[in-house]
């Protein structure tokens, strides 16, 4: 069990234990959800919603912008598919990334990418809040693993074999 703040407790694992990463909103309380745990997806949900919309209506103020500039249908297309091309594959690393780690090289050499298309970030969240908390699969997958390994490492045999009498 974790408190609210997201601090691991020893219930979420046995104390010597692995303990598991908490989540961005959502602390711990994505293990045993609890603590808040579905309104937490909601306000999630509602978050990147309401910030993904917001988003929307200061980059058409931008388009408007372009347009009294007059800089030329060319430029406005440019810009136009910019954002949607970018948000498009924003959004497909931000979901890729609920599922699997990321290589930090390669996140680096995406940064400007994914600032250009937070738009579909916000989205991803969106989708992904609304059957969990986003990466909580991939997280839940490695704790079990690390709580399955420590569980191996930590279990006691009967007896000590040096010791066995030897029939003969």
């Amino acid at each position: 069990m974790s408190d609210e703040t997201g601090t691991p407790g020893t219930q979420a694992g046995s104390p010597g234990g692995p303990r598991p990463e908490p989540l961005r909103f959502f602390g711990t309380s994505w293990v045993d959800h609890d603590h808040g745990y579905a309104a937490r997806r909601a306000g999630v949900a509602a978050g990147s919603l309401v910030a993904a919309a917001a988003s929307c209506l200061i980059l058409r103020f931008a388009y408007e912008g372009i347009q009294i500039a007059d800089s030329g249908a060319f430029v406005t297309v440019l810009v136009v598919a910019m954002f949607a091309i970018c948000s498009a594959l924003a959004f497909r690393n931000t979901w890729e990334g609920f599922g699997k780690r990321h290589d930090p090289q390669r996140q680096a050499t995406l940064r400007g990418l994914l600032a250009i298309g937070f738009v579909g970030s916000l989205l991803a969240y969106f989708f992904r809040s609304l059957t969990e908390a986003p990466g909580e699969k991939l997280h839940r997958e490695e704790y079990d693993l690390a709580r399955e390994e420590y569980e191996r490492r930590t279990t006691r045999r009967t007896g000590n074999p040096s010791k066995k009498k030897r029939r003969g």
